[in-house]
């Protein structure tokens, strides 16, 4: 019988001094895109390795201290040790220079998400949403920029998925010993640990500030769970998405103002505001709030904000934008806005949205920025529409929601295979040309036979983990070794040689996971053929609260044991960053199906097809743009406005076809080769289209020339002598609004029907400016060849020039214009209010049609 009273000690090896380094290089997240670091950590003990989740901080607190000293006796470990010092060191060069930023020497990019995704061992993101925020880190690193990331550190990530034989998502949590992660406290001069206070309703909360390494790049992320703060409050930064309505805006106040007040007290002072989604959008209220209190109005201080302030949505649907009712907004900002001297109502106008009373995150995020993008062209138009009553005059083609596509930090998610192929083919300086397009172009020139070789170890690699994580799922659920033996017949990673397609991310409805079981009749005679075998691997998670989510888990699950099914498709449990790095390099085919247009962008296919992978997809998100016919598949969708069920029937079929005529004889046309040179001329130019395109680099030097260096001199311009600019587009927006609904034009002149070409046509106008002047508009006339469909921005702009007054209030503009083509043209004319200070010519959204 065993005391009731148990202790515990935890001893912990000492570093020997040879090997010290091994601490610095297990505390920046530069490892989980160097696989050589990760591997000197793997081979002192490969099963700890595995034990502790790839985790390199936990692996040194519990490696034998006896390993470590006879590390420091092996000179193949050592030699490889100071080889990635060596690395390490070079990449970390502080006097290396940006590369082609152009940004401003003063310059400071300050980075917010609700969460990040990097690696394994950090688990404080959930999806897609925090692995596009770490490769943006990761590439920021890469590039060099002044940049820092702000988010919060919670104790218990997303949760861990296991799959019962029923098919039932079973979900379990693990809460983290900060000790463990690769984050360290920030502390004061004096040793103490860096805290700030948030006000909350009848209370403060203290915030401790914790800092990860990216490269280059910090992450600052806050922390609630003090003994400072009561019980409740220590649980705000517990859960990654968890809670009620009341636990999220705490969250997001404190990610955006407690983040901003962390920046102040770092002595951090960002010229760039980026807020990666409308989560973090309270930091626009927290730094409108510090310009008040320096003395500025509202107005100033609100245009101050906003003109250095990127805002990107990642949402495809209006509900999918966080909002809060009137009523707790008015609990948590009751008091602060009335420090802004603003009523209630100008205060909750910052997250108006025409058609619902609450509070839209969305809406202040747009409200407080100048520049907005969605993450792909597809996307932002999207956003447009979804926003458009934000700019209600402008049509939404016109508005100023831009994009910007996602990409992929290369150097995570390319399998190493490819590294030491593209060393040897292309040359080692292949890591600094990743946007030049002619340079990838010489994948062209690996052989055949090696490329094939690269895509079948890859594949193999992939059976390995397959086959470990199917065999822990069927003994956990008592399945028998002959069943075993079934679910994994097809799964050969000594011969690999069966299509393989992947389909892996999130099972939310709207991606349809289980599109492909439309017609299973079809679907059995595609792949019950035994001289053409195909495989179906399919993996990810439902929210614990999306039950629909859970039944499509379930569904695939039991389509999966039915008997002419059963190995031919695997649901593998447990979808996480490593699964994933491995579903997307070793499979040949990747599989996305969602509804269009609601993929704001997806990545996961952009990383399968810089591994050789080919995309079959509907033309939604990225591969709306990333496919050209050549170089994968495309699913063509139906109709927006289409029957649910009648556009699932029709698009399920596309995708049989499309596996039935061309995807499956396409990869087993062998001839004598042993592979199909037809299929490994697809993947090479699948590899040769998508990697210089839909890589991270691009994605940030995007944003960097479109949004990021824009909003660095406006910001400056803005502040210059005592916020001058910041107060005078203030006053002439108000000037603007009050007088816009009087403004009026009508035409003077007598519309011509018929001329000859080169001949010009004079147009006038008569404007009732209510007040304004000549100088605070634009009149300007829009022309273009008349078509069944034709968009705004085929149009050509003609600006009318003014030329006087007539009757005291009216004022005459005129244009004369030679049509440059012939046939019949369309043309319309209006009038919109213009500044040279505004971000975007038309961001007041105001605008009269003649």
């Amino acid at each position: 019988m065993l005391p009731r009273t148990a202790y515990t000690i935890t001893v912990n090896p000492k570093i020997p001094n040879r090997l010290k380094r091994l601490e610095e290089l297990a505390n920046n997240l530069w490892y989980s895109w160097d696989r050589a670091t990760r591997t000197l950590f793997s081979r002192l003990d490969p099963h700890l390795w595995e034990a502790v989740g790839h985790n390199p901080k936990a692996f040194l607190k519990r490696v034998d201290e006896s390993v470590l000293i006879k590390a420091t006796e092996d000179r193949v470990f050592l030699a490889s040790y100071n080889s990635i010092l060596s690395t390490y060191d070079s990449y970390h060069d502080a006097t290396a220079a940006p590369i082609n930023d152009g940004l401003d020497p003063k310059d400071q990019i300050a980075y917010f998400c609700f969460e990040f995704g990097f690696h394994e061992s950090l688990p404080i993101y959930s999806g897609g949403l925090g692995i596009l925020a770490g490769d943006h880190c990761k590439a920021a690193s890469d590039l060099h920029l002044p940049f820092v990331a702000i988010g919060l550190l919670y104790r218990q990530g997303y949760f861990f998925q296991t799959i019962d034989s029923l098919g039932n998502q079973q979900v379990s949590y693990t809460v983290s010993d900060f000790d463990d992660l690769p984050v360290t406290p920030v502390t004061r001069e004096d040793g103490s640990s860096l805290q700030i206070t948030v006000p909350l309703p009848q209370r403060e909360v203290t915030l401790k500030v914790w800092q990860a390494k990216i490269g280059h790049v910090t992450l600052f992320l806050l922390d609630a769970d003090l003994p400072e703060n009561s019980a409740e409050d220590r649980y705000i930064t517990h859960n990654l998405y968890g809670g009620d309505k009341v636990m999220r805006i705490e969250q997001e106040i404190i990610l955006g103002m407690g983040g901003v007040r962390a920046l102040q007290a770092l002595g951090i002072k960002p010229t760039i505001w980026h807020i990666n989604e409308g989560h973090a959008a309270f930091m626009i209220l927290e730094r409108i709030h510090a310009l008040v209190q320096q003395g500025l109005d509202f107005a100033s201080a609100l245009e101050s904000v906003a003109v250095n302030t990127v805002f990107t949505t990642h949402t495809a649907v209006p509900a999918g934008h966080d909002h809060f009712n009137a009523d707790l907004m008015q609990k948590y900002f009751d008091s602060f806005y009335r420090s802004l001297n603003i009523t209630r109502e100008e205060f909750l106008a910052l997250g108006h949205v025409a058609g619902s009373p609450d509070f839209n995150m969305t809406a202040l995020a747009i409200h407080g920025s100048r520049t907005h993008n969605g993450v792909s062209k597809i996307h932002g138009n999207v956003s447009s529409n979804i926003c458009r009553d934000l700019w209600p005059q402008i049509e939404p083609e016109e508005n100023p929601i831009s994009y910007v596509t996602n990409g992929v930090h290369v150097p995570t998610f390319l399998a190493q295979e490819w590294s030491d192929l593209f060393d040897r083919y292309l040359g080692h300086e292949w890591r600094n040309k990743m946007c030049d397009t002619d340079y990838w172009s010489g994948i062209d020139a690996i052989p055949d036979h090696l490329f094939w070789s690269v895509r079948q170890s890859l594949k193999s690699q992939m059976f390995y983990g397959i086959r470990s994580r199917i065999s822990e799922q069927n003994a956990r659920n008592r399945g028998s070794e002959a069943h075993l033996d079934r679910l994994l017949k097809f799964v050969d990673p000594i011969n690999p040689n069966i299509l393989t397609l992947g389909f892996a991310r999130r099972f939310a409805t709207y991606k349809r996971a289980a599109l492909l079981f439309e017609n299973l009749d079809w679907l059995r005679k595609i792949i019950l053929d035994q001289e053409r075998p195909v495989l179906f691997l399919f993996a990810g998670k439902a929210h614990p609260a999306d039950v629909p989510g859970q039944d499509l888990i379930r569904r695939i699950s039991q389509i999966a044991h039915f008997p002419e099914f059963e190995g031919r498709l695997l649901l593998v449990e447990g979808y996480d960053l490593r699964l994933g790095r491995r579903l997307v390099a070793g499979v040949d085919v990747w599989l996305n199906n969602p509804i269009y247009p609601l993929e704001a962008s997806g990545t996961s296919g952009m990383k399968a097809g810089i591994n050789g992978a080919i995309n079959l997809s509907v033309l939604d998100g990225w591969w709306g743009e990333g496919y050209d016919g050549k170089n994968g598949w495309a699913i063509k969708p139906g109709l927006e406005n289409m029957d649910a069920t009648l556009r699932d029937q029709e698009e399920s079929r596309a995708l049989y076809e499309i596996l039935q005529d061309q995807v499956i004889p396409l990869y087993y046309n062998y001839g004598k080769l042993g592979y199909s040179p037809e299929w490994v001329r697809m993947a090479k130019l699948s590899m040769m289209s998508l990697l210089p395109r839909y890589n991270a680099t691009r994605m940030v030097d995007e944003y960097v020339t479109k949004f990021y260096r824009p909003a660095s001199s406006k910001g400056m311009l803005y502040a210059a002598n005592d916020f001058t600019d910041a107060k005078n587009i203030a006053t002439w927006k108000t000037k603007i609004k009050q007088a816009w609904r009087g403004v009026t034009i009508r035409r003077l002149d007598t519309p011509c029907e018929r001329i000859h070409f080169n001949e010009a046509v004079n147009f006038k106008v008569a404007a009732n400016l209510n007040g304004l002047s000549p100088e605070d508009v634009v009149i300007e006339l829009l022309i273009c060849r008349q078509f069944k469909t034709t968009k705004l921005c085929n149009f050509q702009h003609f600006k009318f020039e003014s030329t006087g007054t007539q009757d005291s209030h009216e004022h005459l503009f005129e244009l004369k214009l030679i049509p440059e083509l012939c046939g019949k043209q369309e043309y319309f004319i209006r009038i919109y209010p213009y500044h040279s200070l505004l971000s975007h010519p038309l961001e007041m959204g105001l605008m009269v049609w003649l």
